[in-house]
């Protein structure tokens, strides 16, 4: 991201910009019209993290510009959340006359919510004792003042929470309230308001929906448990531990009953369901007793490997959420052997920058 390219008032120049160029990336493949979603033009990351620089008494966040080689200082930073934003500024006020909170802290790191919790993660290039524990404490309590803030602190092969590290997220996904526990250092969707674009996008695919859904790659659960009122039962695998175990907080919170989480790769469970191996993570799950006609995937930016490809190719509906449209593309030219597209959309969860997020809802071909 450049900082110079930041201004709210190019946003929806820009916008139309990256949709043609999306458009013309999958121009010899056939697609449907594009739909495209629109984020905030400001304070819309709910994550992000700086380094800090120490200058004799001075200390600030800075970003570090590659096209000029040169450190920014970032006292206030536009994409941020309002939440970081005020955090940033509280935080520099009672760390910068600290001696033992800021000796040999090179970097913090904001995990913020819409439901106004924050996590702030402090990253030393030293081993932190009960010195630091007291002055961080001390710090939680000030802060506490005006923010509901939690605080860990981070350095080689150790990690301190002082009381948790996650934060509760609520969504208003379609008029109902969802409830999402968030871990530190796993990941959560960065642009919350464009994210709950994509759950209600996902939503109004399946409203009508037949059988059950199995999703790949379902980290904290964000779509099974937004999808799972539309489905009989909801069969999901992520193989990361702290998105498991936020998922299966998740699906209590959420009251929901037929969402099923397995920890397990989706490669692994690929060869499960095709009875290559035989797993003990799978032991008293019947995988006979679903009917999954649709399965969602929200792969790494690697994409779906031959394999997994394979695999979801035996499905009816196919739900893929790409964070990398040029894997996405090369996944779809042996997707539409065997399915077509019926809905493509955008969800720019990344202003100001070339990224982009896609969705496609494809059908098997008859």
């Amino acid at each position: 991201m450049k900082l110079e390219n930041l201004n709210p008032d190019n946003y929806e120049a820009e916008l139309i910009l990256k949709s043609q160029k999306l458009k013309n990336l999958f121009s010899d493949s056939t697609m449907p019209e594009l739909e495209i979603f629109s984020s905030e033009k400001s304070h819309y990351r709910m994550r992000t993290e700086f380094r800090v620089w120490h200058e004799g008494e001075d200390l600030y966040f800075y970003m570090f510009d590659k096209e000029n080689q040169k450190n920014i200082r970032t006292d206030q930073f536009l994409p941020a959340s309002l939440l970081i934003n005020q955090m940033m500024i509280s935080l520099m006020n009672e760390i910068r006359p600290n001696h033992k909170l800021r000796h040999k802290l090179f970097q913090v790191d904001f995990l913020s919510t819409l439901s106004g919790e924050i996590l702030v993660t402090l990253l030393y290039h030293r081993q932190l004792n009960t010195e630091w524990i007291d002055e961080a404490r001390k710090l939680k309590e000030k802060l506490s003042l005006n923010f509901h803030v939690n605080i860990i602190g981070r350095a080689r092969k150790q990690q301190i929470a002082l009381d948790q590290e996650f934060v509760i997220e609520q969504l208003n996904i379609a008029g109902k309230m969802l409830t999402y526990k968030q871990v530190e250092n796993s990941f959560t969707q960065p642009n919350a308001k464009v994210a709950i674009k994509m759950l209600e996008w996902a939503q109004e695919i399946t409203k009508k929906s037949k059988g059950d859904l199995l999703e790949l790659y379902c980290g904290n659960g964000n779509f099974s448990i937004a999808l799972a009122p539309h489905f009989g039962k909801v069969l999901a695998t992520e193989l990361a531990k702290p998105s498991v175990e936020a998922a299966q907080y998740n699906i209590t919170i959420n009251n929901i009953k037929n969402l099923q989480i397995i920890r397990m790769s989706a490669e692994d469970f690929s060869d499960a369901m095709a009875e290559k191996r035989e797993y003990t993570r799978l032991k008293g799950i019947d995988l006979k007793s679903y009917d999954c006609q649709t399965v969602l995937v929200d792969p790494p930016r690697a994409g779906l490997e031959v394999n997994a490809l394979a695999f979801v190719q035996k499905y009816q509906f196919i739900i893929y959420i790409s964070c990398n449209p040029y894997t996405l593309l090369e996944n779809l030219n042996i997707l539409s052997k065997t399915h077509i597209v019926r809905r493509f959309a955008m969800f720019d969860q990344f202003p100001y920058t070339d990224h982009v997020e896609c969705g496609l809802y494809l059908e098997k071909i008859q």
